[in-house]
């Protein structure tokens, strides 16, 4: 399986993201709720118009999403090198190569924008970055996931107490982190913020990272370009500490996550699941049921 995998890693890009289109319409007519979190997240966001608008943008999420899936392929599989060169420029480097000038370490937050698994790959051959993960069920997706990601200066550590501990000691020794901000956190480590209107249970790790070590905050995006041409990597320094109150500080990264989305929003995970409740958390107000 892994040798077809290897090969399929192969195919040029333009190739593959056409066939991640074919596999973003199969899943979206598969049993499951998969096509009406989508359509509910995407058309309750507020980012299309209601109608034509709406379904055109429908479409192209349906098959940035089936890209999403295939680019892991060559992303994971490919030599490194080859890799790296599927990035094509960037946006805003400069502010990661000053902040590391300055004796500073980094907390660097992907949301789930186009490839993101690219970024801290990327990253990696530059400064050496600690990413979480939490690892697969499956012995062998965990040990392919793991090859994957763990390249040039990127390490992986667990999501829980001891890879809360390794980001902290990264951060102590001036190196770089990497933290979903969107996604959702679990019982006790997040506070419930708006989010396009909707309540979500936002991680609030990187608040404490933050004050315990003083690392200034960016966000990166890896836009997907069209026609398989590669990937471009936007960041965007927060520019102001977070505030103490988890609260408050979930609500600006949200903000900030909200502004990266509406840029492009094709390319948004709009299937994920942002809105659920973790067991053992209080229900808010206003908050449907995922």
């Amino acid at each position: 399986m892994i040798f077809l995998l290897k090969l399929l890693a192969r195919l040029p890009l333009p190739v593959l993201h056409g066939l991640g289109i074919i596999l973003g319409w199969l899943i979206y007519w598969s049993p499951g709720r998969h096509a009406a979190r989508m359509r509910h997240n995407l058309f309750a966001s507020g980012v299309c118009s209601p109608g034509r608008d709406c379904r055109q943008l429908l479409r192209r999420v349906i098959g940035e999403s089936g890209k999403t899936l295939i680019e892991l392929l060559p992303v994971w599989l490919r030599p490194y090198e080859q890799v790296l060169k599927l990035v094509k420029g960037t946006s805003g480097w400069e502010h990661i190569d000053a902040a590391f000038s300055a004796g500073k370490g980094v907390i660097m937050l992907s949301p789930h924008i186009g490839c993101f698994e690219i970024t801290s790959l990327y990253f990696g051959a530059r400064y050496p970055v600690t990413v979480m993960y939490k690892p697969h069920r499956n012995p062998a997706v965990d040990a392919l996931m793991r090859v994957g990601r763990q390249r040039g200066k990127s390490t992986l550590a667990p999501a829980d107490l001891s890879g809360v501990r390794a980001q902290l000691a990264a951060l102590k020794r001036h190196q770089a982190i990497g933290i979903l901000p969107d996604q959702v956190a679990s019982s006790g480590e997040g506070a419930w913020a708006p989010f396009f209107g909707r309540p979500a249970y936002t991680p609030t790790l990187v608040v404490s990272l933050q004050h315990k070590t003083g690392a200034p905050v960016f966000f990166i995006a890896a836009e997907r370009l069209s026609w398989g041409r590669g990937y471009h990597l936007h960041i965007t320094p927060l520019g102001e500490p977070l505030p103490e109150d988890r609260v408050a500080a979930a609500t600006l990264i949200n903000q900030r996550v909200e502004t990266i989305v509406r840029r492009f929003p094709a390319q948004y995970m709009w299937n994920y699941n942002r809105y659920k409740r973790p067991g053992g958390v209080a229900h808010p107000d206003g908050l449907p049921e995922a």
